[in-house]
């Protein structure tokens, strides 16, 4: 354990030529706002990483084992500080949780699971919040279990005693720790503003519920089950996206192991504003990679016998399919799906092997046969080798390959697409897949990656 931050002096941390500003067709600051872009490689990331206020944040992996908190200047990626994080009782299936950065006035703010530094009673964690550029800390809240830190607009929040019956879900003054409001229960922030967060609260029929920011008072309320279907069970993992003014929510299925039935599980969208259902695709479950659900969702419907169809991508807006492939196309087995940037082509990878790809607006074979496509770098990870906490996985790293050979490509310096990485403010950053942390500020559009 290293009891205080470890500290980089200047851009000593930054690789050689790191940070580097395109002249072709732009001077000055056209060229910094259009292709700036940096590497760390002196980290070994194993979350996604957050930002605000101009620092990024990330939960990392050191050589023995133990969990750190790492942030860095966004537009540098210079290491501004680390100190030791830990997890618990967040459930392996939500994988390695990240830090929480928000902001107070314009002062960033990060928020991370810390390790106690000694026993303290029924406790067994410390929700610490730091100053985002110096690592001072702010305050501490003693925590028995937790999923984590999120970032609800302005505020911070956090799900406490998840493995106790008094579980609850707070709100919390960045500035101070303050508490703003509560409720009973686990939640997760499926989105938040300035004024208002919309949760997914994990209760016994679970509800997507939006709330003053300030208060915490309802401001609707709209069941899960009238969009799915009586019975459904969060335990297969959802996920969320923005479309507009316009909540896309993805539920996936969840097999209950002693009746063998499977809970009702797809897609569906609902308004912001107050709650009600645009539309709805139930039995279709989310693919992996691709965008997230409130961007560029692609899909597979399964019948009442389990059975697949083929790929559909959906207009978030509107939930029409705009695309797809049938079944009948689809090439056998022990294929990975791969998209290009503008996932406008499904392709299916074959590790050193030849692939196949489909035109997915027409369902037609592109007419050049030179095809490539992002995909996931690892298609069997192992674990992160985490000290005392078994089963959590590193969040997947995306690779450029040739359908053709079913090879990465080694011409390509490519950063991953924008459907997979999002964008905040014109910043991308990712994780490859060795645990180096990327950047890249090309000026793409606030909006969600695939993993939110």
């Amino acid at each position: 354990m290293h009891p205080s931050p470890r500290k980089s002096s200047g851009g000593v941390l930054l690789a050689a030529g790191a940070l580097v500003a395109a002249a072709s067709g732009c001077s000055g600051s056209d060229a910094e706002a259009k292709a700036l872009s940096w590497h760390n490689p002196h980290l070994n990331a194993i979350s996604r990483p957050v930002g605000a206020g101009g620092v990024s944040a990330v939960t990392g992996l050191r050589p023995d084992g133990t969990l750190e908190t790492v942030a860095v200047e966004t537009a540098t990626g210079k290491r501004l500080w680390a100190y030791p994080a830990t997890m618990a009782g967040r459930l392996p299936g939500l994988g390695v949780q990240a830090p929480a950065v928000a902001e107070d006035g314009g002062r960033p703010v990060v928020a991370a699971v810390e390790p106690l530094p000694r026993k303290r009673g029924r406790w067994n964690a410390l929700l610490v919040a730091r100053e985002g550029r110096t690592g001072a800390r702010l305050w501490e809240r003693p925590v028995h279990s937790t999923f984590g830190p999120q970032r609800c607009g302005t505020a911070l929040c956090v799900s406490e005693h998840t493995a106790l019956r008094r579980a609850r879900f707070v709100a919390l003054d960045p500035a101070t720790g303050r508490e703003l409001w509560r409720v009973p229960g686990v939640a997760d922030v499926a989105h938040a503003d300035s004024g208002r967060v919309v949760l997914l609260r994990l209760v016994r029929s679970p509800l997507i519920e939006a709330r003053d920011l300030a208060t915490g008072k309802a401001a609707w309320r709209l069941p899960v089950e009238a969009a799915l279907g009586r019975g459904v069970d969060l335990s297969g993992g959802w996920s969320f996206g923005t479309a507009g003014g316009d909540l896309v929510t993805y539920v996936a299925p969840y097999t209950d192991p002693r009746t063998r039935r499977v809970s009702p599980f797809g897609m569906f969208s609902a308004r912001l504003a107050d709650g009600r259902l645009n539309w709805m695709r139930p039995s279709v479950v989310r693919v992996y990679p691709s965008g997230s659900p409130g961007v560029a969702p692609v899909v597979r419907p399964v019948d009442q016998n389990g059975r697949y169809g083929g790929f559909a991508h959906l207009d978030a807006r509107s939930g029409r399919v705009i695309g797809q492939i049938t079944a009948q196309q689809v090439p056998g087995s022990g294929w990975w799906l791969a998209f290009p940037n503008d996932l406008s082509v499904l392709g299916f990878l074959k590790h050193n092997a030849e692939g196949a790809a489909y035109d997915l607006r027409t369902g037609a074979r592109p007419r050049h046969r030179a095809q490539r496509g992002w995909s996931f770098c690892v298609t069997d990870p192992a674990p992160a080798p985490i000290k005392g906490q078994p089963g959590f996985y590193s969040i997947a790293a995306l690779c450029e390959f040739d359908l053709a050979t079913g090879k990465r490509t080694k011409d390509s310096t490519s950063p991953p697409p924008a459907w997979f990485t999002g964008g905040d403010n014109g910043w991308r950053l990712w994780r490859d897949q060795k645990g180096g942390l990327h950047a890249l500020k090309d000026g793409t559009a606030t909006s969600p990656g695939m993993y939110g």
